[in-house]
């Protein structure tokens, strides 16, 4: 994306957010209808993963299930506007929050806390409904275009106590030491090298190492967070679990497995809100074929 498409498309998101939510949601859903028709190599990706993850659904079932990852990740883009530029207030209004208590009893042993998030489509809205109930850092990965770049790290730095790049390891180490809630998301394929195999909706992931090691360093409790808009669009829930027991093991293969057990158990909930788009299941084990 070029500069000129990104002010543009900034532009436009600065307008539909200040729309009545009704509204917001109408558009994202054209949207959702607009790049399933037209985003043909991310619909086969998802078609390849709804297939791989729910083989259980008929093929209509996961027909059905693809058009409404596409809809609710369409409406994730104007979530994602929603968090950029609109006050925090606006969104803080309408949570629903399930397990605080967990997340409390996690931060009260003063070791910090890993907030295992994942790539739901509400990604940046969801961490910015965290900050209603906690402070909060956070990692991340530079966006490639460095206009968009930059307004997603003033937009973070509005809500967030630390945002820090995921190379950063000193600042990430030191967040945990200070007793802060670190969220990390790791959920996607991030290669051969910083990863172990495992299970994920029963298919061998490429799942990195990093959330056991990052526990080991300040032996810190990880917290897994889902958070998804409610069928109603009346608002959204935040779901935190009890801090993951026995954790870490020891066992890289046994603590990536109870990771993305934990992140698959959150994505039931409402999977058509997760990003499916994405190939989670692009690194393959020596031998076998790809998927995509």
């Amino acid at each position: 994306m070029n500069n000129l498409n990104a002010r543009l498309g900034l532009t436009l998101a600065r307008l539909i957010v200040r729309l009545p939510r009704p509204m917001q949601y109408g558009l994202g859903r054209l949207l959702g209808k607009f790049l399933y028709r037209f985003g043909k190599r991310r619909r086969h990706i998802a078609e390849v993963n709804i297939s791989l993850c729910f083989p259980e659904l008929s093929d209509e079932q996961q027909k059905i299930l693809v058009r409404k990852v596409f809809t609710e990740n369409a409406i994730g883009f104007i979530e994602t506007a929603v968090s950029w530029f609109r006050k925090p207030e606006y969104s803080y209004q309408h949570i629903a929050v399930e397990g605080l208590e967990y997340l409390e009893a996690a931060k009260s042993l003063g070791r910090g806390v890993i907030l295992v998030g994942s790539h739901f489509s509400t990604l940046d809205l969801g961490g910015l409904l965290v900050t209603a109930n906690t402070k909060l850092d956070a990692s991340y990965r530079p966006q490639k275009n460095q206009l968009i770049n930059d307004v997603m790290l003033k937009s973070r730095q509005g809500f967030l106590e630390r945002v820090i790049s995921h190379k950063n390891m000193r600042e990430i180490i030191k967040s945990l030491k200070d007793g802060h809630v670190l969220w990390y998301a790791p959920d996607q394929d991030y290669g051969r090298k910083v990863s172990v195999f495992a299970p994920f909706f029963g298919i061998e992931a490429a799942t990195v190492k990093f959330t056991a090691k990052l526990a080991k360093v300040c032996n810190s409790p990880v917290v897994v967070l889902g958070h998804y808009r409610k069928a109603d669009d009346s608002g959204y829930v935040l779901s935190y679990s009890k801090a993951l027991e026995g954790f870490p093991s020891g066992d890289e293969v046994a603590d990536a497995t109870q990771v993305n057990q934990a992140i698959e158990h959150e994505i039931r909930k409402c999977p058509e809100q997760y990003m499916w788009v994405h190939r989670r299941f692009k690194t393959r084990p020596e031998g076998e074929d790809g998927f995509y």
